[in-house]
């Protein structure tokens, strides 16, 4: 039997097809390629009881246990070192961690790694402590300052293995590449970016989401949206990203507000826990935009709640990046309910920072910058520290310093 090939019309769109096998490397490289890095996850009510095992399977034998007082004193840090302890690991533990994790902190808690001879390093807490942890172990392959290493990939050396476990739905630290650190001598933040940073292992047990107080509960959700917001616009997204910042969007919209009014229900705790979650694979691998850029900045300079200032600043920075173009924020507002059936991008684009702004003010998050202490004065070397910042880089619209400062401005 003849089998005759079809030779396509000429009238027919003309269609991409995947080339074979390649002896040389294809020309202009692979603009189709997408990487997406993330931990391996335990995830489930009672997850934390892996912990040791997690730890174990790493190969520990004296683990570092990173937390902070919060945590100590809800009992999660001593159900941590149980877990530890039930398959024969004795932990070192340091609490000794603040809100926006400060360079001192981390060198501190370094120097008490190094004397103890710990190994795996193992955080609980919030992204606080999760940062400081990841600081110490950049410190441990690395040496040096903690401020040495800011900016993208200036981590060159290993680093011991990392195992976190969330006690809060918002900061994505547990499965990213970033580490946020505070710069106590000019009241600034310092963005850390290496794919080394990524832990080996994040335990998400939504149980620990229980014992936030309310106003953290808000501050961490508003910050898990803004991160599924901004790696959806962002210049560095991708296919493996897209359906984690969509989904995570509306997961964190349709509970957060039920966490709470609710805060023991299992439902909304474990929706949220996995917004968090998808959001923080997303944004790892996309990175971020303008309103992490300059929220960055905000809360190195009064040492304020990273995820209000965020619930702040992104409907401004929505409605910026919108003047240009639109179209990337309509799925993200028919993710979240919004009716996007023949309505102009720049409208949806626009009811988008509405919502947002809506349940900020249903979680009780301030409406202006100035309500946090900001001033007119401080929005020069706010904009200056903006503008270096590494997620400015992928905001999907180019902002200048003009820009940056009019939409401080706009927020005061």
């Amino acid at each position: 039997m003849t089998v005759r090939s079809r030779v396509p019309s000429s009238r027919e769109p003309a269609v991409a097809e995947l080339a074979g096998p390649q002896i040389t490397p294809l020309s202009g490289g692979s603009p189709g390629l997408a990487k997406f890095h993330v931990p391996e996850v335990v995830f489930g009510p009672g997850a934390l009881a892996e912990l040791g095992h997690c730890a174990r399977r790493l190969g520990a034998r004296r683990p570092f246990l990173v937390t902070d007082g919060g945590v100590a004193e809800a009992r999660w840090a001593a159900e941590a070192a149980e877990h530890l302890d039930a398959v024969g690991l004795k932990a070192v533990v340091w609490d000794a961690v603040t809100p926006n994790p400060k360079d001192h902190e981390v060198e501190a808690a370094h120097q008490r790694y190094a004397e103890s001879g710990a190994d795996v390093i193992v955080g609980v807490g919030g992204g606080s402590v999760i940062d400081a942890a990841k600081g110490v172990a950049i410190l441990s392959g690395n040496g040096g300052r903690i401020l040495d290493y800011e900016g993208v990939d200036q981590v060159v050396n290993p680093i011991p293995p990392l195992v976190m476990a969330p006690s809060t739905s918002g900061t994505g630290a547990d499965v990213s590449q970033f580490a946020i650190i505070t710069d106590t001598a000019n009241a600034t933040k310092i963005t850390i970016l290496s794919r080394a940073l990524v832990p080996e292992i994040s335990v998400v047990d939504p149980r620990l989401l229980t014992s936030m107080p309310d106003w953290l509960n808000a501050a961490t959700g508003l910050d898990a949206l803004t991160h599924a917001i901004e790696s959806y616009v962002s210049r560095a997204h991708n296919t493996l990203t897209e359906q984690h910042s969509l989904h995570a969007a509306k997961l964190i919209t349709g509970n957060l507000a039920r966490t709470l009014f609710r805060p023991t229900e299992a439902e909304p705790r474990v929706a949220m826990a996995q917004g968090a979650l998808e959001a923080g694979m997303a944004f790892t691998n996309a990175i971020l935009g303008a309103t992490h850029a300059m929220s960055h900045q905000v809360g190195g300079l009064l040492d304020a709640p990273h995820g209000v200032i965020n619930g702040v600043l992104l409907p401004h920075v929505i409605r910026f990046n919108a003047e240009t173009d639109p179209s990337r924020y309509v799925p993200l507002a028919a993710a979240i309910g919004i009716d996007t059936a023949g309505v102009p991008p720049f409208e949806v684009a626009f009811a988008l920072a509405d919502r947002v702004r809506e349940l900020a003010d249903v979680v009780g998050v301030p409406q202006t910058l100035r309500s946090l202490g900001v001033s007119d004065v401080d929005i020069p070397v706010l904009t200056r520290n903006t503008l270096k910042d590494a997620c400015l880089t992928t905001n999907p619209r180019e902002a200048r310093a003009t820009d940056i400062a009019a939409l401080f401005r706009a927020a005061l």
